[in-house]
């Protein structure tokens, strides 16, 4: 099938050619639109020359930061997005031998899994729970009890980018968060 997440069909193969490059995506979907945010390490691919965990944590942060920052950058705050995509590349570098995928291949269950994702930098239990249900939903982990773990995230519909599967399904994620801040906002 296919990440169909960026509309964009050569950044959607950069996330399903590498589980970093996922990771990575969901790490800059905050404050940013969810499909420029995972185009984020197609650019980092295409002016880095790599996504590999061991390239980008032994890169010179300012030179790391600054090929972020050249436009389009690959976040609304590229300079503090680079430090944490290079925290992130040294914890998957150090800890997971440089492949991403071992933080859910080698998880016991959903908690645990979920416990590794939020120890990743810039993933909150929101961030966490989001990215656990991508990938049981696209990427066909098993996690058993993930359901549990993940909240409204395992509900069908349209909540978060791991219902994203094409234009109109991004469009009813798009709604959905439209629709529940203007909720919240009222509430207020």
């Amino acid at each position: 099938m296919g990440f169909q997440i960026c509309q964009d069909a050569a950044a959607d193969k950069v996330l399903d050619d590498s589980p970093f490059a996922l990771v990575m995506g969901m790490q800059l979907d905050q404050q940013y639109p969810m499909e420029h945010a995972f185009r984020g390490p197609a650019k980092v691919l295409d002016r880095f020359g790599t996504i590999e965990p061991a390239a980008i944590a032994a890169a010179d942060p300012d030179a790391f930061a600054e090929m972020a920052a050249t436009t389009p950058a690959i976040h609304r705050f590229p300079g503090s997005m680079a430090a944490k995509v290079q925290a992130l590349a040294a914890i998957v570098e150090n800890e997971y031998g440089g492949d991403a995928s071992r933080i859910w291949t080698e998880a016991k269950d959903a908690k645990d899994l979920l416990k590794r994702i939020q120890a990743l930098p810039g993933f909150g239990k929101q961030k966490a729970q989001i990215l656990l249900a991508l990938l049981v939903k696209q990427v066909g982990v098993t996690a058993d009890g993930w359901e549990s773990v993940v909240g409204d995230y395992a509900l069908e519909g349209y909540r978060s980018v791991a219902d994203v599967v094409d234009g109109d399904s991004l469009q009813k994620v798009r709604d959905f968060k439209k629709a529940k801040k203007a909720a919240a906002k009222a509430q207020a």
